[in-house]
């Protein structure tokens, strides 16, 4: 007999205490998606990325590398960007305090009077910095201090999206959301299509919600593909673009939903990839990132069109946000009680809870 799992209970979706927990656990612990390498394609390009309260600036060193630096000043703590969510800056990061001066590698190389001080050296001071890895052109972060390798980490996935060449690609369009529900909703819903008949009717006539399978079905990849009855997930369904990389075969008649834990989604078409980067804001609201890539090529051609990909998701995505914020606003109830989750269409949501029991040290409900 098939055991009949539950989700979690109330205050993994409330309790502000738990959300702390889930910061210093989980967002301060795994890598974390925070965008593109494209976003910093020169030396000195940068941008500011929030995580829980810790400020990091992801940046492009002289050298070409990208670094991950704590947005904090090594003399009074002062923020280094306070103003600017992303810039340039020529070859230094500057504290707007007392001008105590980092080169784009986190090293001090100016601190005003400084040299009066008996004992001060600059290279005892350089920024606190994070870990950094790129993979497939998106740039991860890991604030632990000894974090688990990426390579380790990653191993299964490693020619997992080949065909896609997603590296390659480019962003056509970026939304940002605000989303008045929290984060493990979000990654929830996109983790079942059980809803998708009555939320969302334009998704279910290019792909049946019984279709396709799961392959990854425990752990810190969880996903699988739908089978799609068009070309591609647009607003007529038909494709943007050919048929990206090496995709091919059976490829072409699905879309791919992965979940990367904890804050990327990655769902791949046969002409564009979508993802989506969740950053919790409190135990009821998140920011989310929803961008679009295509391969570079095809959009410097007169006729290419993103919009109608664009156009599609953004009113899907916006269907979602509404039953994870209905939701939200159930599971706040005192009378509400977790529910079973249906086999075979939940499957997914059952183990990403597991996973961040798992994370926090918890025991398993079920």
């Amino acid at each position: 007999m098939t055991k009949m799992y539950s989700t979690l209970p109330r205050q993994y979706y409330t309790s502000e205490q738990i959300f702390r927990e889930e910061t210093q656990r989980i967002f301060y612990e795994r890598w974390l998606c925070v965008g593109r390498v494209e976003q910093i394609p020169n030396p000195g390009d940068y941008f500011v990325q929030q995580v829980g309260l810790e400020s990091l600036i992801i940046v492009r060193t002289r050298a070409g590398e990208i670094r991950a630096h704590y947005n904090v000043c090594r003399h009074r703590g002062a923020r280094l960007c306070s103003h600017n969510s992303q810039g340039h800056v020529r070859d230094s990061l500057q504290c707007p305090y007392h001008a105590w001066t980092y080169n784009l590698d986190g090293q001090l190389i100016g601190a005003p009077h400084m040299n009066e001080v008996p004992g001060f050296k600059k290279e005892d001071y350089p920024l606190h910095s994070a870990h950094v890895y790129t993979w497939e052109g998106f740039i991860f972060i890991n604030l632990a201090s000894e974090p688990q390798p990426f390579d380790d980490l990653f191993a299964r996935l490693s020619e997992k999206f080949a065909a896609w060449n997603i590296a390659k690609l480019r962003s056509a369009r970026r939304i940002d959301y605000q989303v008045q529900a929290n984060w493990k909703l979000l990654v929830e819903n996109y983790s079942e299509c059980y809803h998708c008949p009555l939320v969302h009717p334009a998704l279910s006539k290019l792909s049946h919600y019984m279709s396709g399978e799961n392959d990854f079905e425990k752990g810190v990849f969880l996903g699988g593909y739908m089978e799609l009855n068009q070309g591609s997930m647009t607003l007529d369904g038909a494709t943007c673009a050919t048929p990206l990389g090496d995709v091919g075969g059976e490829d072409l008649n699905r879309v791919y939903y992965y979940m990367l834990f904890p804050n990327l989604l990655l769902s791949l078409h046969p002409d564009y990839v979508m993802f989506h980067t969740l950053w919790p804001q409190s135990s009821g609201e998140t920011h989310i990132v929803c961008e679009w890539l295509f391969d570079p090529e095809v959009m410097v051609q007169p006729d290419f069109d993103a919009a109608p990909a664009v156009e599609f998701w953004d009113m899907t995505n916006r269907e979602d946000w509404h039953v994870c914020e209905i939701t939200q606003a159930g599971v706040s109830s005192r009378v509400y009680t977790p529910g079973p989750a249906y086999v075979g269409q939940e499957d997914l949501i059952v183990a990403f809870d597991q996973e961040v029991l798992k994370a926090l040290g918890h025991h398993s409900l079920n």
